[in-house]
């Protein structure tokens, strides 16, 4: 049965974790503010969706194709949070984004367009929480325009926010990285239940 609860706490966590599309996102705020952020943000709205949509037909087709194929997604799928979770809990240092990038909308696209962690993420939703229970592809689109719409609302964050949540994670890194790397375990194991 289509657990609403993992699928929901595995994009959340995934869209509001720091990465390097978050971190730029951060930077945009800092350094241009909300309003001029938007433009990299709808950017990476769209690359994200195009993205989803890439990793579902690929999906879908090697569940037609190779039905077999679903177990060593799922593994494939777990080994990328267990990967997740070792970032979480132990990141590597220095890695902030440059403050003189270029953020435009065609910077934002092409990033998430090449974002491995994108690709990652959505062939592991689609293949371990979504095609095992649904098979019609205007539901999968939407799912697919869901999980884009929280990855949107999760730069957005990051760039109204800006400086407020750099400083939030330096004084309590310890702490929220191991309440996110306890929420992606649970991920992790909801994938064989």
């Amino acid at each position: 049965m289509f657990s609403w609860v993992s699928f929901l706490s595995y994009t959340v966590i995934v869209a509001y974790t720091p990465g390097p599309i978050n971190i730029m996102s951060m930077t945009n705020g800092k350094t241009m503010g909300l309003r001029k952020g938007i433009l990299f943000n709808l950017g990476n709205y769209l690359g994200h969706f195009i993205v989803m949509l890439a990793c579902l037909t690929l999906s879908k087709v090697l569940y037609t194709v190779l039905p077999q194929i679903q177990f060593p997604m799922k593994i494939l799928g777990a080994l990328y949070v267990a990967y997740l979770i070792a970032k979480t809990l132990f990141p590597v240092k220095g890695r902030e984004i440059s403050d003189n990038t270029h953020r435009s909308f065609m910077v934002g696209l092409v990033l998430q367009l090449i974002n491995v962690k994108v690709i990652l993420f959505g062939l592991t939703v689609m293949s371990s929480y979504l095609l095992p229970y649904y098979t019609s592809v205007p539901l999968l689109i939407l799912f697919a325009l869901l999980m884009s719409s929280i990855q949107c609302t999760g730069n957005i964050a990051w760039t109204a926010f800006g400086s407020l949540i750099q400083n939030i994670f330096l004084k309590h890194t310890i702490i929220v990285n191991i309440i996110m790397a306890m929420v992606l375990v649970y991920c992790m194991v909801t994938l064989f239940i």
